[in-house]
C-alpha cells in the first residue's frame, strides 16, 4: 500500500460521509438505515474477526488440548499442568502478552496513515524489551516450587508443576517472539496467513501429543516437548511469512533503530502490560484458591476444566477484540472518528450475542462435555455443578474482552473491579460462607460484571473527535519523529 493510498477496508470519508448513522433512530427508516449500516460494517468486522478468532483459539488450544490428554494419564498429571499452565505461565502469559498489545495501537495508527516503514522497526523494538522480559520471568519457572508452596498450593502439586514449568522454560521465550509477530500482522489485516499456519500447529500438535504422551508412553515429558516445538513452530512459521516479502514495506529489514528511544517503547508497553496482566491474574486466582480446600485436587482440576472452556470460548472476544483494534486505529489514523465509533458499537452487540449462544449451547450439554476432559466421577461431577456460573461467565467475559482496548483507563478499572471488589468476593462467599469452589467463581463474576459494565459506559462516553485528534499527536509523536531518529 502506497501512503496516498486508503487503509485496508477504511472508507474514504466521502464515502463514509454518505454512509453515516443518523443522529437519531426514531423512524422506522432511521432504524432501518442503522441495520443497513451495522451489517456492512459487520461485514467488515468478521473479514478480520473470523481468521483472528480461529487463530486465537488454534493458539489458546496447545495448552488446553495438553491439559486434556493429562487428564486421560490421571488426576495428578491434570493437576500438574493446569496449576503451571494457569500459575506460573499465566502470570508470564499475562506480562507478554499485555507488553506485545503496546504495538496494537502504534501499529494500527501507523497503518491507518499509510506510515508502512515503521512497523517493523516497533516490532522489533517489542522484541528486544520482551526477551529481556523473558529472561527475568526465566527465574519463576526456575524456583517454581517454592513460589507455589508459598502461595499456599499443596506440597505435592507444588513439586510436579515445579518440575514441569523447568521443562517450559523454551515457550516462554516463543511468548518473547510471538506475541510482536502477531500485532505486526495483525496492523496489516494478515490474518488469514496467521490462521492457516495455526490450523497446521494445532493438527500436528494433537497427533503428536496423542502419539508421544499417550501412545509412545512418555508422558509428562512428551507433554513438554510437543507444547514448546508448537509455539517455536508458529514463531518460525511467521518469521519464514515475513522475511519472504509477503508484508512488503512494513518489513525492510532489521534495523539499528529498534534500538532507539527504548525507554519510551518500556513505559508504553508497562502500561499494555498491566492491563491485560491484571485481567489474566484474576482469572489465575481461580486455580490457587481452588488449591485451598480440603479436596484440593479435584477442585484444582474442576476449576482448571471450566477455565479452560471458558478460555476457549472467550477467544470469540480476543478475535473481535483483534478485528476492532485494526478497524478502530486505522479509521482514528485516517481520521474518521465517527466510523471508529460505529465499529466499537457494532463489536460491543455482536460480542454479547455470541456470548449467549455459546452459554446456551454449554448449559445444554452440561451433562456430557465434563467426560472429554476427565475420568473422575468427582470432578465430572463438580464441574456439572459449575456448569450454570460458567455459562454466566461466559457471556460476560466476551463483552468484557471485546471492549477492552482503553488502557489508561481499562488498568485502573480491572485494579478497582477485580481487586477491590472481585478477590475480596471470593474469599467471603468461598470461606466465610462456606460456599466452597461455586463461592469463588460467583466472586470472580461480581468483579467481571462490574468491569464489564463499567468499560461499556466508558465506550459510550468516549469523545471520538478528541481520540482521533490523540491518534494523530501518536503518530508525529512515534512515527515521523522516531523514523527522522528523533526523541519520543
Amino acid at each position: 500500500m502506497e501512503n496516498g493510498e486508503q487503509p485496508l477496508l477504511s472508507p474514504s470519508k466521502d464515502e463514509y460521509h454518505n454512509s453515516q448513522i443518523h443522529d437519531h433512530v426514531g423512524s422506522s427508516t432511521g432504524i432501518q438505515y442503522f441495520f443497513r449500516e451495522f451489517c456492512v460494517e459487520s461485514k467488515k468486522l468478521w473479514y478480520l474477526a473470523a481468521p483472528a478468532i480461529f487463530t486465537s483459539i488454534c493458539q489458546y488450544s496447545l495448552g488446553a488440548i495438553t491439559q486434556v490428554f493429562a487428564g486421560q494419564l490421571g488426576t495428578t498429571e491434570l493437576a500438574m499442568v493446569s496449576v503451571e499452565n494457569s500459575i506460573i505461565a499465566g502470570f508470564c502469559y499475562g506480562i507478554m502478552w499485555g507488553m506485545g498489545s503496546a504495538l496494537e495501537t502504534l501499529c494500527g495508527i501507523a497503518f491507518g496513515a499509510g506510515h508502512l516503514e515503521m512497523l517493523g522497526i516497533y516490532m522489533q523494538r517489542s522484541w528486544i524489551i520482551l526477551n529481556v522480559t523473558a529472561l527475568l520471568l526465566m527465574f519463576l519457572y526456575i524456583f517454581a516450587t517454592p513460589v507455589l508452596k508459598i502461595i499456599g498450593e499443596t506440597d505435592e502439586i507444588s513439586e510436579e508443576a515445579g518440575l514441569f514449568s523447568l521443562w517450559m522454560i523454551p515457550q516462554l521465550f516463543a511468548y518473547a517472539m510471538n506475541y510482536p509477530l502477531t500485532k505486526f500482522l495483525q496492523a496489516q489485516s494478515k490474518f488469514m496467513a496467521m490462521a492457516v499456519i495455526s490450523a497446521v500447529t494445532i493438527v500436528l500438535h494433537t497427533v503428536f501429543s496423542w502419539l508421544l504422551m499417550l501412545k509412545l508412553g512418555w508422558g509428562m515429558v512428551g507433554a513438554a516437548v510437543v507444547l514448546n516445538l508448537s509455539w517455536w513452530f508458529i514463531v518460525l512459521a511467521e518469521l519464514v511469512y515475513i522475511f519472504s516479502g509477503a508484508c512488503g514495506r512494513a518489513w525492510t529489514g532489521f534495523s539499528w533503530m529498534a534500538f532507539q528511544n527504548l525507554w519510551g517503547f518500556l513505559k508504553l508497553s508497562l502500561a499494555s502490560a498491566l492491563m491485560l496482566a491484571l485481567e489474566i491474574w484474576y482469572m489465575m486466582a481461580l486455580a490457587l484458591f481452588a488449591g485451598y480446600f480440603m479436596d484440593a485436587e479435584v477442585s484444582v482440576d474442576a476449576s482448571s476444566i471450566c477455565t479452560n472452556i471458558l478460555g476457549w470460548t472467550i477467544m470469540a472476544g480476543f478475535g473481535l477484540n483483534a478485528a476492532v483494534s485494526v478497524r478502530v486505529s486505522n479509521e482514528l489514523g485516517a481520521a474518521q472518528p465517527r466510523a471508529a465509533k460505529f465499529s466499537a458499537v457494532v463489536v460491543g452487540a455482536t460480542s454479547s450475542l455470541i456470548g449467549l449462544f455459546l452459554a446456551l449451547v454449554l448449559t445444554v450439554s452440561g451433562k456430557q462435555y465434563p467426560s472429554l476432559f476427565s475420568t473422575d466421577s468427582q470432578v465430572k461431577d463438580l464441574v456439572y455443578e459449575l456448569t450454570p456460573l460458567l455459562g454466566l461467565a461466559i457471556l460476560v467475559y466476551n463483552l468484557q474482552f471485546a471492549l477492552a482496548g482503553w488502557q489508561s483507563y481499562v488498568a485502573y478499572v480491572n485494579l478497582g473491579c477485580y481487586y477491590l471488589v472481585g478477590i475480596p468476593s471470593c474469599l467471603l462467599m468461598a470461606f466465610k460462607f462456606n460456599m466452597g469452589i461455586q463461592g469463588i467463581w460467583w466472586g470472580i463474576l461480581v468483579g467481571s460484571v462490574l468491569e464489564a459494565s463499567i468499560i461499556s459506559w466508558i465506550m459510550y462516553k468516549t469523545d471520538w473527535n478528541k481520540e482521533a485528534s490523540i491518534a494523530g499527536d501518536k503518530l508525529q509523536q512515534w512515527g515521523e519523529k522516531t523514523f527522522n531518529d528523533t526523541e519520543f
